[in-house]
């Protein structure tokens, strides 16, 4: 099973400059580079901060692009967006949990599950009681089938300063519950625009580059006061899932805008 997957779209309209980059262009592009060369993915899974400022505008711009994708999307909610708005306007699985932006999708390969992280107001996520026994009753649900976990804000530190106090406030909740389970095969989140991989104790995770700019690897240190995007082009993860084996690859797209200039 392939599943293409984008993360951190931060959607300005009208061609709005955000640090440098115009993300709706690089939506534009992303999505074309997915109907050309993985039209046979399962799905695109989006891992959240789809909008720079969550407005039923900004989500009605994102739903009109998103549609164009020959293949299912599954999105999720990030810091930047507004969950309201989301709900109402685009379009979720089934079985749901109501009022959160936290589902499941069964796949021939297992279970999809997507995890609603945001804290409305704050950079940092959380999984409250409700979320957290809903994922607790998918888990039981599922029994012994395969299952890769979606989410935006990363449940444990990655080796980033200045990100590492930005990620979901309560992942020792999180990973406690998650070490009850050997159904858990890989965890895969948004939130820090940077590739990184390794494990959180017994889980193995991946961390997605952004679709629209990239985070500075923590050498030299930096800090939000000095913050400039990395000189690195925007990325999708093209995920291959067969019998419990699990391959990330990193690819790279923009080059139209090179070529435009």
């Amino acid at each position: 099973m392939k599943i293409v997957w984008l993360s951190d779209l931060h959607l300005t309209l009208g061609g709005q400059d955000l640090l440098g980059v115009d993300p709706e262009r690089r939506l534009v592009m992303a999505i074309d580079r997915i109907n050309r060369d993985h039209a046979d993915a399962a799905y695109c899974v989006l891992t959240g901060d789809l909008v720079e400022a969550g407005n039923e505008e900004s989500y009605r711009v994102l739903k009109k692009h998103l549609d164009r994708l020959s293949v299912p999307y599954l999105p999720l909610v990030g810091n930047h967006d507004e969950r309201a708005s989301f709900l109402a306007t685009l379009p979720l699985p089934d079985l749901v949990l109501e009022g959160f932006v936290q589902y499941r999708v069964k796949t021939p390969q297992g279970w999809i599950i997507c995890l609603d992280t945001l804290m409305p107001g704050q950079s940092a996520g959380v999984l409250c009681k409700e979320r957290l026994t809903w994922l607790r009753d998918a888990l039981i649900d599922v029994g012994d089938e395969s299952v890769y976990l979606f989410m935006h804000h990363p449940p444990g530190p990655i080796g980033s300063p200045m990100q590492d106090g930005e990620g979901l406030t309560n992942g020792d909740d999180l990973l406690a519950l998650l070490a009850d389970y050997s159904s858990i095969r890989h965890l895969f989140v948004g939130h820090v625009h940077r590739p990184i991989s390794g494990s959180f104790g017994p889980v193995p995770f991946t961390a997605m580059r952004s679709a629209a700019y990239q985070a500075p690897p923590p050498y030299p240190p930096w800090t939000w006061e000095t913050f400039q995007p990395a000189n690195e082009p925007p990325a999708m993860g093209v995920i291959l899932i067969d019998g419990g084996n699990t391959v990330v690859h990193f690819c790279q797209f923009g080059e139209e805008e090179k070529a435009a200039q």
